[in-house]
């Protein structure tokens, strides 16, 4: 073998090993983000706490939808006041006006950073696709609690507010739910 076959053959090798790197990184950065809570990703749990605390916290609540999303989207009630432990389910609203399915699909986050290892999902709508007829409108909750270890955390202990945050995007519905689709004139009586 040449010097230039064994260079490019290395050079092939790091290609091929960068780019495997490159096809890992985003499952393992999304997977990283829910379990340490990192960037503003909420936790997920079964249960709220048992130990709920006399100190009480500002929940905000945020809604929007991606461009090309004809969704309108938003929450009930935009701030909410609850103890620290404590379960709270708030509701947000969403509306087709379109004359279509649409399926759509939540990212979420919370803001500031610090608290997202601290802000707990018990249920959430944003768990799965949600799919609404032409003229539908839905309540979706979630169900969430600030976990009491926020108290105690170096940066966490001096939130006094969080930003629960969604973005709507709209996603392709399957062969399966198009077939299951309400026609247009129907949803809209």
């Amino acid at each position: 073998m040449t010097p230039v076959q064994k260079t490019a053959g290395k050079l092939v090798g790091v290609v091929l090993v960068m780019a495997s790197l490159s096809l890992a990184a985003v499952p393992f950065y999304n997977w990283f983000c829910r379990v340490t809570g990192f960037a503003g990703t909420p936790l997920v749990a079964e249960t709220a706490p048992t130990d709920i605390l006399d100190q009480t916290i500002k929940i905000r609540f945020d809604g929007s939808t991606a461009p090309g999303m004809p969704w309108e989207f938003k929450p009930m009630v935009t701030t909410m006041n609850l103890r620290i432990g404590e379960n709270a389910i708030a509701f947000y609203e969403a509306y087709n006006p379109t004359d279509r399915v649409v399926a759509g699909t939540a990212s979420y986050n919370v803001t500031p950073f610090a608290a997202g290892g601290y802000f707990t999902k018990i249920a959430c709508f944003c768990f799965t696709e949600q799919i609404l007829q032409p003229g539908e409108r839905v309540q979706m909750p979630v169900s969430f609690f600030v976990d009491p270890e926020i108290v105690t955390d170096p940066e966490g202990k001096y939130v006094r507010e969080i930003t629960l945050s969604y973005t709507f995007y709209e996603t392709e519905l399957t062969p399966e739910q198009a077939a299951l689709a309400v026609p247009a004139s129907t949803a809209l009586n």
